[in-house]
């Protein structure tokens, strides 16, 4: 993953906390808990104390944080002509989200059902009826639910908008604001403490700090991040204003996230503490599975199956290989206890077991959430 930034003046490089981006987070640590072995007994307590009506409410939407981490989080990075300053609390991060157009907020909040086209502006599912069609149809396979969601959301974006800020004022009321208060006095200490480094020491220093897997590569004006997705993107784009945000989280670990959606400023989400892994599994158990797993593509699937379940076809067209390839390789996987399948409807989903997967160690697991 590269950010192209040659040409950024430093003051265009921010740190700041965002309330909204640390939502998102938070549902998902309760929506897949698996991913985040130290925020376990928060989870549950939240996930226990949830009106029944709230708790069907996100259940309806979870498929903005559980499956992808959607941009709608950050709208501060898509709005045309804004200054991509984040809110100080979430109801101002909602009136930024307010301020995303119709076309982006749609495409934003499907990018579960268009990840194969995120980097290379395909058009709004709003304008073109084939991306339409495939927005619907790659929701079916998700479920009725998700199903129902898009339907609504390409008829009547305002209507679906309205519900989902409401929902996200809910979770305010329900246990984020607590959250909140505990959790940003880390945030902004490291926010502040990053831009002093920045402002000392240099470009190169701070992001650095932010993570072993983010550096600065000087001669080629980029900043890398060692992510198994491909992108790029670019902080000097003059169209939508030159910068680069990065962004703490608490609950984010293991989840290294950069936002390179073209038209929207680059963000990179980085999480501030790791909590302890599980211990290793016994040497055989380790080599039956690494075995399974010593083949670049197979871990290229895993980082999909991590994430969502996914059908044999959905995976041939995120990776570019054919059905029956993705098949030997989800049969290796499978072989090894790695990968379980469940059938819904005429589709077959696979997805990665993150309880094994967790024993092959830290390495691996933080490679294919990262």
């Amino acid at each position: 993953m590269h950010i192209d930034i040659a040409g950024l003046p430093a003051d265009r490089v921010v740190f700041a906390t965002s309330p909204l981006a640390e939502l998102g987070l938070a549902l998902h640590a309760l929506s897949e808990p698996g991913h985040h072995p130290g925020l376990h007994g928060w989870a549950t307590a939240t996930a226990t104390a949830l009106e029944p009506d709230l708790a069907d409410r996100l259940l309806e939407a979870e498929f903005l944080w559980r499956n992808t981490f959607s941009d709608v989080f950050m709208p501060f990075s898509g709005i045309r002509g804004g200054d991509g300053r984040t809110g100080a609390t979430l109801a101002e991060d909602l009136d930024l989200l307010d301020k995303l157009d119709d076309e982006r907020f749609v495409a934003a909040a499907l990018e579960f059902t268009c990840a194969s086209h995120y980097g290379a502006g395909a058009p709004s599912p709003l304008n073109d009826a084939g991306m339409r069609g495939r927005a619907l149809d790659l929701a079916a396979a998700r479920g009725p639910q998700q199903m129902d969601f898009t339907r609504r959301l390409l008829a009547d974006p305002a209507s679906v908008r309205g519900w989902v800020r409401r929902l996200f004022e809910d979770c305010d009321q329900a246990f984020f604001a607590d959250t909140w208060r505990r959790v940003s006095v880390q945030l902004v200490a490291d926010a502040r403490h990053k831009t002093e480094l920045l402002r000392r020491k240099g470009l190169a220093d701070a992001v650095g700090a932010v993570s072993s897997a983010v550096t600065l590569d000087e001669g080629a004006g980029r900043i890398n991040v060692d992510k198994l997705s491909e992108g790029r993107t670019t902080a000097v784009d003059p169209g939508v204003g030159r910068g680069l945000t990065l962004i703490p989280t608490s609950f984010g670990w293991p989840h290294l996230m950069v936002l390179h959606a073209p038209g929207w400023r680059p963000v990179i989400h980085y999480p501030v503490h790791l909590p302890d892994l599980p211990a290793p599994a016994s040497v055989d158990l380790l080599q039956l599975r690494l075995e399974a797993l010593a083949h670049p593509m197979r871990m290229r699937l895993c980082r999909n199956l991590a994430r969502s379940p996914y059908t044999t076809g959905e995976l041939a067209d995120s990776n570019g290989i054919t059905s029956p390839e993705v098949s030997r390789h989800l049969s290796m996987l499978k072989k090894a206890g790695l990968v379980t399948t469940r059938r819904r409807g005429r589709y077959v989903l696979h997805q990665l077991d993150l309880t094994v997967v967790a024993r092959l160690g830290s390495d691996f697991l933080e490679g294919v959430l990262r």
